[in-house]
């Protein structure tokens, strides 16, 4: 815990269950997979790709760059340029300068942008292997799934997750950064995807069911490297359960924003501004931050992503579909996560 707030040890158990990593992967993959299957070509992939990640993350970099100097950190350095460029190109990572800023890591969570990028990248090509007829394209993903479980399973192994990252070999780190550890849960969720589990008697409507047993799993099986990737496996189907479990309650509680993006890229940074404020050791202070999170999610989602999306030719989701089609009709949005 960032702001060094007391809980009990059973709440810190159950917060340590639901990992965001492996969950965003897997629902990445779902949506990323029919967000590319309903596009006209690899032009128009890679432009709603671009549109979708990097206004918002360049906000979010520009914002940091602003509350670092407020906080008296200086950016007339050798290090900053290279480092600008690299941000805004999404190869995130921290640099000399800034390792006193709040926690240590400028913005802890953008580290998995990298990833994600490359998963962009892989699935084009993913696809183009596949490409002989839908029933050899299952066959290839489910042999590429397998394939990338075993890599999970071995790297998992051989460079267990380590407490302190300040140790972490450089092997591991560049393995980290990369998409062989993770590629089998965004392959996971393009394969739950392609099975349209949404239709599923087995998954919609059943997220409680997934939820239990994957906390019936996580809480028998001992934590080690070898049960990570079973457990964020079953984490990532109960997610998307859960996603096509009583989907009204997240219109009723965001009323159509979808803040999840600006809620990810900023929430790192609202750490940061907390702990140099030292406003810490205080559960009020826990609640206040979440608090400011959302604000910024919205914010980011009102004034930057909403607009650039509107820019996209095709897109999954409901509420842009219709303010393209209806044009001459009021603004009106649903609760469709974007990616």
């Amino acid at each position: 815990m960032h702001l060094n707030v007391y809980a009990p040890p059973w709440l810190i158990k159950l917060i340590y269950a639901f990992p965001g990593v492996p969950i965003f992967f897997v629902i990445s993959g779902f949506l990323i997979s029919a967000a590319y299957e309903r596009s006209s070509g690899p032009k128009s992939y890679s432009r709603n790709r671009v549109l979708r990640i990097y206004p918002g993350l360049w906000c979010c970099i520009l914002a940091t760059i602003l509350v670092a100097t407020l906080c008296g950190f200086s950016f007339a350095n050798s290090q900053a340029p290279l480092w600008i460029i690299s941000q805004f190109t999404g190869a995130i990572y921290t640099p000399g300068f800034l390792k006193n800023f709040g926690i240590g890591s400028y913005n802890g969570s953008l580290w998995t942008i990298p990833v994600e990028l490359q998963f962009y990248f892989l699935l084009p090509a993913l696809y183009w292997l596949a490409r002989k007829g839908t029933k050899d394209r299952t066959w290839c993903f489910w042999l590429a799934w397998f394939a990338f479980v075993a890599i999970g399973f071995a790297v998992s192994l051989m460079f267990p997750a380590l407490e302190n990252p300040e140790g972490e070999p450089t092997l591991q780190k560049l393995l980290r950064y990369s998409f062989l550890p993770h590629f089998f849960l965004f392959m996971s969720g393009v394969l739950l995807q392609r099975m349209k589990v949404y239709e599923s008697r087995w998954i919609a409507g059943k997220g409680a069911y997934w939820l239990a047993a994957y906390l019936a799993f996580y809480y028998a099986v001992p934590t080690a490297p070898v049960t990570y990737v079973p457990t964020t496996l079953l984490l990532g189907i109960a997610a998307v359960a859960m996603a096509y479990t009583a989907p009204g309650v997240s219109q009723k509680i965001l009323r159509g924003n979808d803040i999840s993006y600006g809620v990810y890229i900023y929430h790192g940074l609202m750490i940061n501004i907390f702990v140099e404020m030292g406003l810490t050791g205080r559960a009020g202070y826990l609640v206040l931050l979440a608090g400011c999170t959302y604000l910024a999610g919205y914010v980011s989602w009102i004034a930057i992503e909403r607009p650039f999306l509107r820019r996209k030719k095709q897109t999954i989701s409901p509420t842009l579909a219709t303010e393209k089609q209806e044009v001459q009709r009021p603004l009106t949005v649903t609760g469709t996560v974007q990616l």
